[in-house]
């Protein structure tokens, strides 16, 4: 009997919703610290309230199947994030939005309209990380368990 097996299915689809939730207060408490989020992370931000949206409606209706929606909104989330984890590593380039990108190709022109334009928050800059993990990090990690929570909690019989 796994740890997970002693809980019923809203029990679980609950659980995921209020992490969402909680992981959500934390972007906007890091926020309110003065750290601004970057585009990458507002994308990470709405799979979480549509998570707990959908955590609302099933426990709600009781139609359990919504929970693979909830299921689907984590692993966005998470995939997400270990897309933005890669662009702050440098490991591949992000957006051209938020970290520039390739300006081997622009006209002066352009190079000048693109720094004028170019935000003040970087997708390829970590504003914040402990012992080597960032928010980025946290997310895309975090996520994955409450998808795999949903989807245990899509199946299970109770």
């Amino acid at each position: 009997m796994s740890f997970l097996d002693r809980f019923t299915s809203n029990q679980l689809i609950a659980f995921a919703a209020v992490s969402s939730a909680l992981m959500l207060g934390g972007a906007f408490g890091f926020q309110a610290l003065g750290y601004a989020p970057c585009e990458m992370c507002l994308w990470q931000r709405w799979p979480h309230a549509a998570a707990v949206v959908i955590g609302a409606a099933v426990l709600g209706t009781g139609q359990k199947a919504l929970a693979w929606l909830g299921a689907l909104a984590a692993a966005t989330t998470s995939g997400l994030g270990f897309f933005h984890s890669g662009v702050e590593r440098k490991l591949w380039e992000g957006p051209t939005s938020c970290s520039g990108g390739n300006i081997a190709d622009l006209s002066v022109d352009d190079l000048l309209s693109q720094i004028n334009d170019a935000p003040l928050i970087r997708c390829d800059e970590i504003p914040w990380e402990f012992l080597g993990v960032t928010m980025a990090n946290l997310n895309a990690v975090g996520s994955l368990g409450l998808a795999v929570i949903w989807v245990i909690a899509a199946t299970r019989k109770t």
